[in-house]
């Protein structure tokens, strides 16, 4: 493992990742970053080394999707179980799902009975979102902060999550705190308020002041060598900065390692100048950080020994491995038979008929590329196609491919004018709701401008940008819009309740719902008219995503067209012994994609498909 200021895609890796941090480590270590770039490992990998440094060290998760129990072979829950073989380590796993609910119910249970039961979907699907669980989690992990005999037992608290800027900005508010009714005029946020903590408000400002000191409090940014991954880094950790949280690191997860064997193989070469080009463009804020790379590994890291090997940095590929890449890896199949490919994803939907192709799933599985392919080749088979895209322009050209074909029309959405145009309507509909008194006070103001930053408010912006470019549609079978997002199953949720809530109760409760919003949501559940495909890779983390997204989806009423496995390795034939390795740790992701999907489509790993 090499520790630089910047990245050198060929320096050996011969150090451990936690080497520089074991002299000095801070008491508590928050590692932060997308879904799937291996937050859960490298901190576990750092907890081991730390302990077998001799320091008496708990690592905890806070993650809806932790996978703690997998990677120490162990079953741990909320209270500190010591993992066997491991002097000096205890894991914890704590439950923010579970901890939302009981939230959700202290808050809207004493209203059951008294509101129209509109109110009450209303209340209980404004609880419901991920900004909720994130609040569960940042109560779940102050509490653990706040008990002495918990904390004063251990050298380092190692957490495989930390909380999002937007979340420490939100508890740092006073009207945050404030009754449910008095703060909900908003009708936006996903969020709710947090009048149920109440008694725990010193409690958060004694954690966020701890997070902001350098000498007890070390933020991990861990990332792929991915412009997507990258990019959310950059954006966490300035955030996190601004807030006085400045005390960072970055590790650089999964880098392919520059050899002989990669300019031998087409798909290693590829995936080598892709992490190049990501590295090379990375923001100026991330290069100034600390950085620890960690090679790509050929198995899945579950086990002591596992995270050992990663913590001493020991070579990544054995001999064993390399003569096993030069047989070939069995293609995957799909019930019996071979997944779909590209082809018979495009000859689905032209058979299926006009309407809206939605290509839905977590950063950087390469759904905007996917739009962008099937827009191409339906506009080629001969449909009116209207790609709307709220990727940047450059993007879109590329993965369109040079000039569109006739037929094909372009557009972009801008989510951040989107959400800036629906924000400043929200904040109007709420001032005029609150005339009567004088209009909302300066603490009130700051409460939902800040609500209005969360992630589910861009959702809901972009969202009713595409309903303008379905309407423009019409009913036309020829005619096919194609979406490279969708929204989620809360947020359709959302807006049906507060549709409800508008209709049944004389208070307006937030921004008007546009007509082309109202007339496309009963669409989204008509399957023939609307196709949600979820694209995701053949990896444990975005297939965990995968299947949530599809879970929220049902509980809407909306069933997936079917699932996108992109980017595989096993499809891509590569030959390159690291590469063919991981290839075979795709089977079982595979099949688990298979057995919960109507219908599943594979593409090979290549450097455009992502």
């Amino acid at each position: 493992m090499t520790t630089t200021s910047t990245p050198v895609a060929s320096a050996a890796a011969t150090d451990s990742p936690v080497t520089p941090w074991l002299e000095a480590a801070t008491r508590f270590l928050f590692f932060t970053g997308k879904g799937g770039v291996g937050k859960t490992t490298v901190a576990s990998a750092t907890a081991l080394r730390l302990a077998e440094s001799g320091r008496r060290v708990l690592i905890v998760s806070t993650d809806p999707a932790s996978n703690l129990d997998d990677v120490f072979a162990m079953a741990a829950g909320a209270t500190p179980t010591e993992v066997p073989g491991a002097a000096g380590l205890w894991v914890a796993n704590l439950d923010p799902v579970a901890a939302a609910a009981a939230y959700r119910e202290q808050l809207v249970g004493p209203y059951r009975g008294v509101l129209p039961d509109a109110a009450i979907r209303s209340m209980e699907e404004q609880l419901s979102g991920a900004c909720t669980v994130e609040i569960a989690a940042f109560n779940e992990f102050t509490a653990l902060l706040a008990d002495p005999a918990i904390v004063d037992r251990f050298d380092h608290v190692v957490f495989d999550t930390a909380p999002t800027g937007h979340t420490l900005r939100l508890l740092s508010l006073p009207s945050a705190w404030s009754d449910f009714l008095t703060t909900s005029s908003a009708g936006a946020s996903c969020l709710g308020p947090l009048a149920g903590l109440e008694q725990h408000r010193a409690r958060y400002a004694a954690t966020v002041e701890a997070l902001a000191d350098a000498a007890q409090t070390t933020v991990v940014l861990v990332s792929r060598a991915e412009e997507s991954t990258l990019r959310e880094a950059a954006r966490a950790g300035g955030e996190l900065a601004a807030l006085g949280i400045a005390n960072q690191r970055l590790v650089l997860n999964g880098v392919l390692p520059f050899d002989e064997a990669v300019m031998h193989d087409a798909v290693a070469s590829a995936l080598a100048a892709r992490q190049q080009a990501a590295l090379a463009a990375m923001a100026a804020p991330l290069r100034a950080l600390p950085v620890a790379r960690i090679p790509l590994v050929t198995s899945d890291l579950t086990g002591l020994g596992a995270l050992r090997a990663l913590a001493s940095g020991q070579p990544s590929v054995s001999e064993e491995t390399a003569a096993a890449a030069a047989e070939p890896v069995a293609p995957p199949r799909f019930n019996g038979d071979r997944f779909g490919d590209f082809d018979a994803l495009v000859r689905a939907i032209v058979h299926d008929g006009g309407g809206v192709v939605m290509t839905m799933g977590k950063g950087g599985v390469g759904k905007t590329t996917l739009a962008a392919r099937l827009a191409r080749a339906l506009a080629i088979a001969g449909r009116q196609v209207h790609l709307s895209t709220t990727d940047p322009a450059a993007h879109v050209r590329d993965a369109v491919g040079g000039t569109p074909p006739a037929g094909l029309v372009v557009s972009r959405i801008d989510p951040a004018a989107e959400t800036a145009r629906y924000s400043a309507e929200v904040l109007a509909a709420a001032e005029e709701a609150a005339a009567p008194v004088g209009g909302l006070d300066p603490d009130e103001r700051a409460m939902l401008e800040e609500d209005l930053r969360s992630p589910c408010t861009e959702e809901i912006a972009v969202f009713r940008a595409f309903a303008r470019t379905v309407a423009e549609a019409g009913d036309d079978a020829e005619r096919v819009v194609v979406l490279d997002t969708a929204p989620t199953g809360h947020t359709l949720l959302l807006l049906d309740a507060a549709e409800s809530y508008h209709r049944e109760v004389a208070r307006t409760t937030g921004a008007h719902i546009p007509d082309a919003v109202r007339a496309l949501l009963p669409r989204l559940r008509d399957a023939h008219y609307t196709k949600m495909l979820l694209v995701t890779l053949a990896e444990a983390t975005p297939v965990l995503e995968a299947t949530r997204l599809q879970d929220d989806l049902r509980r809407a009423g909306i069933e997936p067209f079917g699932w996108v496995v992109n980017a595989s390795l096993a499809a891509s034939g590569t030959r390159h012994p690291l590469l063919a390795a991981r290839a075979r740790l795709e089977g079982p992701h595979l099949e688990r994609g298979c057995a919960l999907s109507r219908k599943s489509w594979l593409f090979p790993g290549e450097a455009a498909t992502r």
